[in-house]
This record gives structure tokens, C-alpha cells and sequence, in this order.
């Protein structure tokens, strides 16, 4: 089924106002962001303006729509009449409270109108808080707007302001872009827009002074309906001649509309809802507004009764191994929470399809696993990033253009996938043609940030990111051409691989840039990563690059070798302090590096010296002189595949009139390159390569790491300018370099963080090594889970109407610890240890389960392979007594595995769990 329908309209409608400006305004038109927020405004400080957050008092706990509460509204269906002006058609409900916008652009004032309205459906009163506002200053001159003059005359905001003017003033004092002003009527406070919204006022300097926030408290008695009425004027920039001269006309503009406010348009019964503004309105006989009606709010449920969330490729695979679950019921569990999170006004949208046979697929799975077959990703559910061929669904490169668009084979590695029993659940949202690595907005709508729903996803690669950390998929796969696997698996807190050039096919994947593109996983854990590279590495004859690269053999064997606790012994890890500057790309420290440099710390515990490189990487070698385009190349090797593909060439697919007006582009058809050019691009690849192998070997260092962001990632509802700070000079995607991406934590206002670890070609596995002994050594503190989408009630959770009830009762008790005895040196011998548990329930179902267990450890020493749990019974439906049960541990030693003289041991946590007490 596909999921995301793309509105009847052009993208993101724009209207000019006298002054030349072009207002771009996010309705429901694609990308589908339906804000009301100004994209982009001509030459303005304005990205991401004009947005409201919404805070309702007391929602209940019953309500779906609490964990939407503080963010962004959007969904509010913003029909453009093709004039001026932009209606809702969808109210947004947030905790029983309708939301609507109205925007009206006047052309002949330069300024636009939004009138948002609020309506209580509900039987008890409520109190609302509305920040309206967003980001000026980050795509100046200093990176910095400040307060030119209010309605007070001074140049500091406070409560009695009606009206703000700000500009962004060079060293000459000249506005680097255009000027603004917001009249906002009687307003209760300001907050910070991006980060506080609700709490401590806006900053006067630095940074944060950036983020514009204009507050109104509002109580809304049982059926009552009340507004507010808001007005942004711009302007164009200045320049020497004409200094001031613009943030004058913004003022004065500002201050006519705060005291004799346009309203043109609206009706008496809207103007009588309006609360700050006094308007001279007889309201005594002025009908009130009639109620919107909106969908009843009920928490989304599960007909799985296995729980998935957060839950590891590893952690799925055991589960099925031992019983405990199926694919069936982990496919099952996925399919719900993609109908709970995924779709409607504040969804996700990661994906684009969902598969119609995902069940199917799940039920082979399993019948596969019980004739014998064993595999590192059989019945394991995959979202594929839409530009992935796949037979069975269409693929779309997130566009318009490709509508309909259905291959009849699949992508090389979705074949692999398929054939190693993996579920191809769907395909994921993405930039349009993977072109921004900003943010993930498509034809068929806009990504929304796992961690803080206001936010981007990061592009291109958002949908396959945020339904993994969302818990929608057990696992992703994504490209990147610049940033499209680290940015959104930063964003996201998940690892991925950018491998080396040629270490993977791209055969089936749709362009951006040949050979600089990489198609590759995007998963929780570097575990995950091995399991999901030991089927989608390797020679593939319909991929010139890995024939180039003879990738069967530059991989290992088993991937899951490299996943060594001690990789980082002994091992030099440079760093350019110039990637790491505090300062960054936006002037200030938000404390995004710093939180990162802290964890050189863990990277040394984990026994590795950290080392300052002096000197810079070197350039690339001059690019060779080709008679062909790689773009168009890329877009040939793909139509080389295809019998009958929708286009004959890129120029054609640019310029379709179903593309984003932003991203469409009239260019001349340009020749595909020839056998030697092809040639020639990867040699002048492989010089880079070598060249930087070079500069590491001059230093003496095993990686060079550098920092995924430099900043917070900002609000979805900007241009590109402004989504979070990647300017670290990674050396990745130009050189195509192998780069391992683990998440490491949050930042200092709770955004995910992580570190790169960048190797000489072809040392993949080395660096995935890494990055799991950092893992290991963050011990949980790395991979962060997002509390945006939590575990859904089994559907057979149902109250009782009538009668008593029973407190649940949880008892687990345990046997006497499980010994191995001794282990023999020199031997492949699996080991098995047994205990027993007794488990008490009085409640309607209970779970037995037990934490990640890890490896048998001997002081800094551990196992190889790691330690295994089995249950003989882990599910319970009803209440059961003094149930005895077996728990058997396994532990695989191998003959070349260096064991320590003393005791392995690992302390296990067991949890027994109920979702219906």
C-alpha cells in the first residue's frame, strides 16, 4: 500500500509581493510539510518563520496526540486559492483543542496575515500556550539578527511590545538581508523558538538570540473558540546607498498594522474570537463559530504479541532462533506501529510503500527457519530507501516524475537481502533525487525528526533512519553522495557504513553522482552492521565499480569477525582540531563538539592514544578531462538495466513539471561518459586514496575521526541554511573512504551525537572494529532510543466494564548460577550451562526476557563470540504459579581464540514484563 499521497498541487506555493519578494509558504501542497510557516523568503533573514508550537495543559494520558505536545502543528490540509491566501481544510487536534490557520499575503503591503485559531471540544476548560515564531540570522554575513527598533522604541523585547523589527546589520551597518518585522499584538512573553519555546525568555545576544518566539496564554472554557492575529512585513536588502532604509519602511509598516490591524477577508464571528487585538466588533449579536469536529483520540494498539522496540537485528534473530517469537509476529509488530506513528497529521511519513506481501514474505521466513535454514538477517524486517529497485513495489527516487514508476527486477543488494530471507517491508521517504542532505522532503511528503517531531530528519536517507530509531523496521538501507547515510543516522542515533568505493554494488539504485553514490545499511548497532554487510557486500557483474574494486575479495569472509572488545588496543586515532572547533559554522558553541571531544576519553579507555594531527589532508588529484557527464552516466547505467525505462535521460527527468519547483531544472541532454572515462574516474579516485593513505601513514595513525554535527539540528521548516552544522571537512564521500558512524550520546539539549571513523581504503572491517570497541566501552551510553513512539498496548489489553480487580503480581525467581566448568584451549567446542527460573503471575499476560548478555568477561579480557540465552518457555497469555523454567546458556569457543587464565563471568539481568496487569 503506498502510504504517502502527494496533494493536488504545486510545491510549495509561492506569491510575490510588491516589492519583488518571493513568499514561500509550507502548505499541503508537496513536500507536504502543511505548517503555514514561511519556507523562504527573496533575500530575507527569514528561514522557517511564521510556524506555532502548541502546549496544552493536562492532556490526558489516553490521548495519542500527548506526545505531539510543545512541537510544531502541522496537517492543517493549507489549500492555496492561487491568489493570496491559504485556508485550512483539516484542523489539527492536540489534546481535544482544534487548531486552524488562515494566512492571507498581501502583495501591495508586503506583509502576510495569519489568524490561528483554537476551539475547545472538550467538557473541561483549558489552558493553551502558542509560541509563534522561528529562525532569522543564520544565512547572514555574521550569522547574527539583531533588534533594529519595537513599538516601546527601544531594542529590547519585552511584554508591552506589539511590534519587533529586526535586521541583520554588516560591519557598515547595511542589512546583508532584507529587514523583517512581526506585529504580534498583546503578547505574554517571548521564548526560544527552536530550543524553549515555553520556558525562559528569548536571549538578548548570541547564538539563541536567533530564535524568535512570541507567546500568548490563552483559557478556553468548555466550546469556546479564541484567535490570534499575527502579521510579518519584509523587506529587501539594503545597501550602502540606501542604508536604513528598509528597516525603517518594515517598522513603519508594522507599526500602522499594530494599531489599525488589516482585516480584510475575515468574518465578524473570527474577529470576535481574536484576543490580542482590541477590535471595535459588536460581538453581543455575532454568532459564535461553530465547533470543528475532530477524530476521536484513541491510542493505536497491536495485535503482536512481541515487542520490538528498540530491539537489535541480534535480539530479533535469537528470538526467533530460540522460539520465543517469529517473523510473523515480528513483521506483525512493525505493520502496527507504521499504522500507529507513521501516517496522518503528525506522522513520521518515513515511508513512501509498504509492502502488500510483507505478511507473506514473513510466513515463508518462517517456514524456511523451521526446515533448517539459518541466516544472519533471515525474517528480519528492512525499510529500502526509494531509490532502491525493488520487483515487487514501485520506486520513485522521491519524486513526482517517477510516479508509477515499477521495476521488474530488483537492485543488487535488495536481491541479496531477499534471497538471505530478509522482509522487505517498504520503501523509505528521501530528498527528492537524494539531492539534500539538510532535510528528507519528497513528492510524496516531508520526514519528521525521531527524537523532537519539530525537527529534520537530515537527508537524504530520513525515511530509512527514522523508521529504524522509531522502531518501524528492524533495520534500513539508505546512499549517500555527500552526507546521506552519517547525517540522518546522527540525527537518529544509529551507526552506519559508508564503505569504500566498489565494496557494494549500486546496480539498481537510481543516481545522483556515479561512483561518488554509496548504497549501504543504516542499523542500531555495529553487530547489526556486520549481519546485514555479510549478505549486501561483494562483486557484482552489473556494477563496474565493484568489479573494479574486486570486492569479493577486499571483503572478509564474516564480517562479524571484526567485532573485537579490544580493536582500539594499542591503536593511534588522530583528529584535525580544525574539524572540532567549538565555533563552527554558525559563529557560536551550542556544545555539540565539546560533548563529542569528551568521548576521547572513552576512545582512550578503550586502550587507544589520541593524536593531533598537524597537518592537513591533502587535495585530490586534478579531475580528469572526460568527454561524457556523471550524472548522466549514472542515470545510463541505471536505464542500461531496465527494458523499457520511464526516460531516456537525466535532462528529461530534471525538467519534468512533477518535479519540486526548487529542485526542477531546464538542462541540455548531455553525452553518457565512454569506457575510458569511466576508467579514468576511478583511477583519479584511487589516487586520492592513495594520497591520503599517504598523509595517515606520515602520521602514524590507524583512523582519523571526525564529529557527525557541529550543532543542534533545527526545525523542518526552513531552506537549506538552516538544519544543523556538518562542516567538519570529513573526508568520506570526495575521497570515498570507508567510515564508520556510532552514535555516542546526545548533546547538551538532548540532541544525538557521533563520531566518524575514517580508514585507508578498504579497511572497512577494520573500522567497524572500531567502532564496536567504542561501543562495548560506552557500555549503552552510545545508541540513544527515541521516546516519540512508544511500545503500543496488545490488542487484547481490554478494561473490564464491571467487577473487582487484582493487583498483578510479578515474581521471578532464580536458580543457582550456571557454570561452564573448564574451558579447553585449542578446541572449537560450544558449551552449554543450565540454571533454572520459578516464575509467579496474576497477570493478564507476562513476558520472560533477559538484557543483551554480551560477552563472558575475565578482568579486561572477554570471548570472542558471544555468550547466548535460550528459554524452554518465555511467553505467558494467562496467570500461572511457581512455573518452573529452564534457561540454558551457550558459549562457543574457538580453537584459535586466546583464553586467559582465570574466571569468565557476565552478571545477567532477567526481566519479567506484563502489558495487561
Amino acid at each position: 500500500m503506498t502510504l504517502l499521497a502527494a496533494a493536488p498541487a504545486v510545491a510549495v506555493n509561492t506569491v510575490t509581493t510588491a516589492n519583488g519578494a518571493n513568499w514561500q509558504i509550507h502548505d499541503a501542497a508537496p513536500p507536504i510539510l502543511d505548517t503555514g510557516s514561511i519556507r523562504a523568503i527573496s533575500d530575507n533573514a527569514f528561514y522557517g518563520f511564521g510556524g506555532i508550537r502548541v502546549k496544552v495543559a493536562d492532556i490526558p494520558a489516553t490521548d495519542p496526540t500527548a506526545r505531539l505536545n510543545g512541537e510544531l502543528m502541522r496537517g492543517f490540509g493549507l489549500t492555496f486559492d492561487g491568489e493570496d491566501s491559504f485556508a485550512t481544510t483539516t484542523p489539527v487536534g492536540l489534546g481535544g483543542v482544534a487548531i486552524s490557520r488562515t494566512i492571507k499575503v498581501s502583495k501591495a503591503g508586503n506583509w502576510t496575515r495569519w489568524l490561528d485559531t483554537f476551539a475547545n471540544t472538550t467538557g473541561r476548560t483549558i489552558t493553551v500556550d502558542v509560541t509563534f515564531g522561528g529562525t532569522a540570522g543564520l544565512n547572514t554575513t555574521n550569522n547574527q539578527s539583531k533588534v533594529a527598533a519595537t513599538s516601546s522604541g527601544d531594542s529590547t523585547i519585552d511584554n508591552a511590545d506589539t511590534w519587533v523589527s529586526i535586521n541583520s546589520p554588516n560591519a557598515a551597518g547595511v542589512s546583508s538581508r532584507g529587514p523583517s518585522a512581526v506585529v504580534t499584538g498583546a503578547q505574554s512573553g517571548t521564548g526560544n523558538f527552536q530550543r524553549d519555546p515555553f520556558g525562559a525568555a528569548l536571549p538578548t545576544t548570541g547564538l539563541e538570540a536567533n530564535f524568535y518566539g512570541y507567546r500568548n496564554t490563552i483559557t478556553l472554557a468548555p466550546g469556546q473558540t479564541k484567535s490570534l492575529l499575527r502579521y510579518v512585513v519584509a523587506g529587501r536588502t539594503e545597501t550602502t546607498s540606501t542604508i536604513g532604509a528598509q528597516t525603517s519602511a518594515v517598522g513603519a509598516a508594522a507599526a500602522t498594522l499594530a494599531g489599525t490591524p488589516d482585516l480584510a477577508g475575515l468574518s465578524a464571528s473570527a474577529l470576535c474570537t481574536v484576543t490580542n487585538f482590541t477590535l471595535a466588533q459588536d460581538c453581543a449579536s455575532t454568532p459564535v463559530p461553530a465547533l470543528p469536529t475532530l477524530p476521536e483520540a484513541k491510542l493505536k494498539t497491536t495485535s503482536s504479541g512481541y515487542d520490538v522496540v528498540d530491539k537489535s537485528i541480534t535480539q530479533l534473530a535469537n528470538d526467533m532462533a530460540s522460539g520465543l517469537t517469529t517473523s510473523q509476529e515480528i513483521t506483525r509488530a512493525y505493520l502496527d506501529r507504521i499504522a500507529a506513528y507513521d501516517q496522518g497529521q503528525f506522522g513520521f511519513h518515513s515511508f513512501i510503500t509498504v509492502a502488500k506481501n510483507a505478511m507473506a514474505q514473513a510466513q515463508a521466513a518462517d517456514v524456511a527457519r523451521a526446515q533448517g535454514v539459518k541466516g544472519d538477517l533471515l525474517g528480519v524486517p528492512v525499510i529500502i530507501k526509494d531509490l532502491y529497485d525493488t520487483k515487487d513495489m514501485p520506486t520513485t527516487d522521491g519524486s513526482l516524475a517517477f510516479e508509477g514508476w515499477q521495476p521488474k527486477r530488483d537492485a543488487g543488494q535488495v536481491k541479496r537481502l531477499r534471497d538471505a530471507g530478509a522482509i522487505i517491508l517498504g520503501k523509505g521517504n528521501l530528498s527528492e533525487f537524494a539531492n539534500s542532505g539538510s532535510y528528507s522532503e519528497s513528492g510524496y511528503g516531508m520526514v519528521w525528526n525521531a527524537f523532537k517531531p519539530s525537527k529534520t530528519s537530515l537527508g537524504s536517507s530520513g525515511g530509512s533512519a527514522v523508521a529504524v530509531a522509531t522502531s518501524l523496521a528492524g533495520f534500513g538501507m539508505g546512499s549517500q553522495t555527500g552526507v546521506s547515510l552519517y547525517a540522518p543516522s546522527t540525527g537518529a542515533s544509529l551507526v552506519t557504513l559508508r564503505g569504500t568505493d566498489g565494496i557494494a554494488s549500486g546496480a539498481g539504485v537510481m543516481p545522483l553522482t556515479w561512483l561518488q553514490d554509496f548504497a549501504g545499511p543504516i542499523a542500531r548497532t555495529t553487530s547489526d552492521i556486520a549481519r546485514i554487510l555479510n549478505v549486501t557486500t561483494g562483486t557484482d557483474p552489473d556494477d563496474i565499480a565493484t568489479v573494479h574494486a574486486d570486492a569479493d575479495a577486499k571483503r572478509p569472509a564474516d564480517w562479524k569477525v571484526a567485532l573485537d572488545p579490544k580493536a582500539l588496543q594499542g591503536k593511534r586515532i588522530g583528529y584535525l582540531p580544525s574539524s572540532f572547533t567549538s565555533a563552527g559554522s554558525y559563529g557560536q558553541s551550542d556544545g555539540t563538539v565539546e560533548a563529542v571531544m569528551a568521548r576521547f576519553a572513552d576512545i582512550q579507555a578503550a586502550g587507544a592514544s589520541m593524536v593531533e594531527l598537524t597537518t592537513n589532508p591533502p587535495s585530490g588529484p586534478s579531475g580528469p578531462t572526460l568527454t561524457g557527464n556523471r550524472a548522466e552516466e549514472g542515470w545510463q547505467q541505471y536505464f542500461d538495466l531496465h527494458e523499457n525505462p520511464p526516460y531516456k535521460t537525466a535532462s528529461e527527468i530534471l525538467s519534468s513539471p512533477k518535479v519540486l519547483p526548487y529542485n526542477r531544472q531546464t538542462v541540455a541532454a548531455r553525452p553518457r561518459m565512454t569506457a575510458a572515462d569511466n576508467q579514468a574516474v576511478m583511477l583519479n579516485r584511487d589516487e586520492y586514496k592513495a594520497r591520503i593513505k599517504t598523509w595517515m601513514d606520515a602520521a602514524g595513525v590507524d583512523a582519523v575521526v571526525y564529529p557527525g554535527f557541529r550543532s543542534d539540528v533545527y526545525d523542518n521548516d526552513g531552506a537549506q541554511t538552516l538544519s544543523s552544522d556538518r562542516n567538519s571537512g570529513v573526508l568520506t564521500s570526495n575521497v570515498g573512504l570507508p567510515t564508520l558512524v556510532l552514535p555516542i550520546g546526545a548533546n547538551p539539549h538532548g540532541d544525538p551525537i557521533s563520531i566518524q571513523f575514517v580508514g585507508r581504503a578498504f579497511e572497512d572491517a577494520k573500522m567497524l572494529g572500531f567502532g564496536y570497541a567504542l561501543e562495548q566501552q560506552l557500555g549503552g551510553k552510545g545508541h540513544l532510543a527515541p521516546a516519540t513512539a512508544p511500545r503500543l498496548a496488545f490488542a487484547k489489553d481490554t478494561p473490564a466494564t464491571v467487577g473487582g480487580t487484582v493487583p498483578a503480581t510479578l515474581a521471578l525467581g532464580l536458580g543457582a548460577p550456571a557454570t561452564f566448568g573448564a574451558f579447553t584451549p585449542g578446541v572449537d567446542q560450544e558449551y552449554t550451562a543450565t540454571t533454572k527460573a520459578s516464575v509467579i503471575s496474576t497477570a493478564g499476560d507476562a513476558t520472560l526476557s533477559v538484557a543483551e548478555p554480551g560477552h563472558l568477561v575475565n578482568g579486561a579480557f572477554s570471548l570472542p563470540e558471544p555468550l547466548r540465552v535460550s528459554f524452554s518457555k518465555a511467553v505467558w497469555s494467562g496467570p500461572t504459579s511457581n512455573e518452573n523454567v529452564d534457561i540454558t546458556f551457550k558459549q562457543l569457543v574457538k580453537k584459535t581464540d586466546a583464553l586467559r587464565t582465570g574466571s569468565y563471568s557476565k552478571t545477567l539481568t532477567f526481566t519479567l514484563s506484563t502489558t495487561n496487569p
